[in-house]
């Protein structure tokens, strides 16, 4: 079989075990959210299992092929453990505002066939398709040293927001509700209203040049679309701007949003009373 294949197939393969496992988690727990936590773990599997028939089939770069499963699993990993709480644990035990609403309720309320279909066959196929610099790149050999240098460079820069930013906000969260600011508005925060989202979409960047670009212009172009992918699904459909509905009604946020970049990084904007 070409290596290309076996490495795809054995990704979308590994994408079905996980998000079958997730989706009966999620009957158990009686929350959609769980995929949450399969996302991250998913990609990390992905990367492993692929990397494994890359050996077995004595394809490709081994050096960039471990340095980008390490990236994946730092990454997917601690996405993982941060979210789990969040996911399994929030919300005084109802489903997460996200998923509530994009459902229409939690996944006894509206059914597990509903939920399977909107979110983790969806969910699923986002994966496999995002993860194809990885897949591909697991095959492949180094063509572009210095875009490889490039991409690790621009992961780092990813996971530095979305691990701050989350060290941060959960900061914020311990402390009092009596005495903490209504808005979180401090550190990464300050610049932008979604530093780890940002940084999400940064990390896949930096996956791309890595495992994508990094192995060629060819296979950079034929993998270009996932890193896009990453960045429209963190921005459009399950991250920010589902979230930024929600955060609208909560009081001292509009103003917040007003002065502060939704999504990438930037200096805050002056009110007209600091003199603007």
């Amino acid at each position: 079989m070409n290596p290309v294949a076996a490495a795809l197939i054995a990704g979308l393969a590994t994408v079905l075990v996980g998000m079958t496992a997730a989706a009966i988690r999620t009957k158990q727990l009686d929350k959609a959210a769980v995929v949450d936590v399969a996302w991250g773990a998913g990609f990390v599997l992905i990367a492993l299992v692929t990397g494994v028939v890359a050996t077995l089939v004595d394809h490709g770069t081994p050096w960039r092929r471990w340095l980008v499963v390490a990236l994946v699993a730092i990454w997917g990993l601690r996405l993982a453990w941060h979210i789990r709480s969040r996911a399994v644990g929030e919300h005084g035990g109802q489903e997460d505002p996200r998923y509530a609403e994009m459902l229409g309720g939690s996944p006894s309320e509206v059914g597990m066939r509903t939920v399977v279909r909107r979110v983790f066959v969806v969910q699923g196929a986002v994966q496999w398709f995002i993860a194809l610099p990885v897949m591909i790149g697991a095959v492949l050999s180094v063509e572009w040293w210095p875009v490889v240098v490039a991409g690790v460079v621009v992961w780092a820069i990813g996971l530095f927001f979305e691990a701050v930013g989350d060290r941060q906000l959960a900061a914020y969260k311990r402390e009092p509700k009596q005495t903490r600011p209504p808005v979180m508005d401090r550190g990464l925060w300050r610049y932008t209203r979604h530093p780890n989202y940002f940084g999400d979409a940064c990390i896949w960047w930096g996956l791309w040049l890595a495992a994508g670009l990094g192995s060629g212009w060819v296979a950079g172009l034929a993998t270009v679309l996932s890193p896009v992918a990453m960045t429209f699904f963190v921005y459009q459909v399950t991250g920010v701007k589902l979230l930024e509905r929600t955060m609208m009604q909560r009081p001292g946020y509009p103003a917040y949003a007003t002065r502060t970049s939704i999504f990438v990084p930037l200096p805050p904007k002056r009110s007209h009373r600091d003199g603007s």
